[in-house]
C-alpha cells in the first residue's frame, strides 16, 4: 500500500477540459485492456500498458488511478516503478523467457530473415535495458549511514582477561 506521505507522482487533477478528461479516460480503458490481453499474449506486454494506463486515469479517473494502485497483483510492479524505477527480478526472468520463446518462434515461422534480425536486435535492447534496472528499492540515507557504520565500526573485543596460564608439569 503506498504511504499517503509520499505520493507516487504529483497529484493531477482531472482536466477541466470534458474532451481531454473523456480522451484520457478511454486511453487509460484501452491501455487496461491491453495489458489484460497482454497477460495471456506472450507479444503484448503487460506492464508498460498498465503504467501508461496509470498515468492517464490520474488525468481522469482518480479512483480508476487508486484501484489500479491497490490492486493486489498489479498494483506492486507500477508502485514500484514510480517510487523508483524498480523492476523485480522475477518479472525481468518472465520478460527475457517470454522474449527469448518469441525469438525462437520468430526464427522458425517467419521467412524474412531481416524481420527475425531486426526483431531480436529490438528484444535484446529492450532485454539490456530492463535488467539493469534496479531490482529492490533504494536503501533510505538513514539506512546507509548505519549501515556504513557498522561496516567500519571496529570488531568487539572477546575479553579483556589475559589468558590463562599453562600449567607445566614438573620433574621431581
Amino acid at each position: 500500500m503506498p504511504d499517503s506521505a509520499t505520493p507516487l507522482s504529483p497529484p493531477h487533477a482531472p482536466s477541466g477540459n470534458r474532451a481531454v478528461r473523456y480522451l484520457m479516460l478511454a486511453l487509460a480503458l484501452a491501455s487496461l485492456g491491453l495489458g489484460v490481453v497482454g497477460l495471456f499474449l506472450p507479444l503484448l506486454p503487460t506492464v508498460p500498458f498498465l503504467l501508461l494506463a496509470t498515468w492517464a486515469a490520474s488525468r481522469s479517473s482518480p479512483r480508476l488511478q487508486q484501484a489500479l494502485l491497490n490492486h493486489p497483483r498489479v498494483g506492486p510492479p507500477i508502485r514500484d516503478w514510480h517510487q523508483g524505477g524498480v523492476i523485480r527480478r522475477r518479472a525481468k526472468l518472465l520478460a527475457t523467457l517470454t522474449m527469448t520463446g518469441s525469438a525462437l518462434a520468430m526464427l522458425v515461422l517467419v521467412d524474412a530473415w531481416w524481420v527475425c534480425a531486426l526483431a531480436i536486435a529490438c528484444m535484446a535492447a529492450v532485454l539490456v535495458w530492463i535488467w539493469c534496472r534496479p531490482e529492490q528499492m533504494p536503501e533510505q540515507p538513514e539506512r546507509r549511514l548505519e549501515a556504513h557504520a557498522a561496516a567500519i565500526a571496529p570488531p568487539p573485543r572477546a575479553s579483556s582477561s589475559p589468558p590463562p596460564a599453562a600449567s607445566h608439569p614438573s620433574s621431581t
